[in-house]
């Protein structure tokens, strides 16, 4: 596992360094947010350790750019913020994960292979779909009637979470449970956040919606009624 940690406090990087190698990870630093972006847009990397406050080019900034471009590679961020607001901050410039500091080195270990984890594919499985939406899971692109719709690392293992488990209500602790692995706090909103960002890109702009809400309980993705198709082509 090659991973990229981009953190301006010397003696915090070594510290990830060494754990990161002695957990068996090739480890490539960066001090600054100009020169981890440089470094991030090689695209090498499994994954990246981004601290959020860092000097020039902020975290933010640094993935915020690095998904303009169209760079995928998943990404925690580190950060002394700790409110609930500076974490759907985070979220929503790119980042897949966030780390309050101070944490537990196996805490950070466990969220970094949570982030790399996948909706593994049966054997064989290379694509999913449901109605007008496709995914190919190789080339982990995902296209509805036709228009590709570019996602990030965590929003393309939602939907594909989704469309395995198409029809049924999936709750917010089984979200939790297999998109993320358990590693974040149940009171936050995170799940929200993503699912309302991952509804904004394949539901908006199109005739029918495929995910629903289920009050009180979590949300069912579903193609169309035949009656709601009807009233929506007229």
């Amino acid at each position: 596992m090659h991973v990229l940690v981009v953190e301006d406090d010397v003696e915090t990087a070594r510290y990830l360094e060494k754990g990161l190698s002695e957990s068996g990870h090739v480890v490539e630093l960066a001090h600054d947010g100009a020169d981890g972006l440089a470094l991030a847009l090689d695209n090498r990397f499994d994954a990246l350790v981004v601290d959020r406050m860092l000097p020039g080019l902020d975290g933010l900034a640094l993935i915020e750019t690095l998904r303009r471009k169209g760079r995928r590679t998943p990404v925690l961020i580190l950060s002394a913020l700790a409110q609930v607001d500076d974490r759907v901050e985070g979220l929503r410039a790119g980042g897949d994960d966030y780390l309050t500091k101070p944490f537990a080195f196996p805490q950070l270990l466990a969220r970094r292979a949570a982030l790399t984890r996948r909706a593994g594919a049966a054997a064989g499985e290379t694509r999913l779909g449901l109605a007008d939406l496709e995914m190919d899971l190789l080339a982990r692109v995902v296209r509805r009637a036709g228009r590709e719709i570019a996602l990030q690392p965590r929003e393309f293992t939602l939907l594909a979470y989704f469309v395995r488990h198409a029809g049924q209500v999936v709750t917010r602790t089984m979200l939790l449970e297999h998109v993320w692995g358990y590693h974040f706090d149940p009171r936050t909103n995170v799940i929200d956040v993503h699912v309302s960002r991952l509804r904004g890109k394949i539901d908006k702009g199109f005739d029918t919606p495929l995910i629903h809400t289920v009050r009180g309980v979590g949300y069912c993705f579903r193609a169309p009624s035949h009656e709601e198709a009807g009233r929506a082509g007229r």
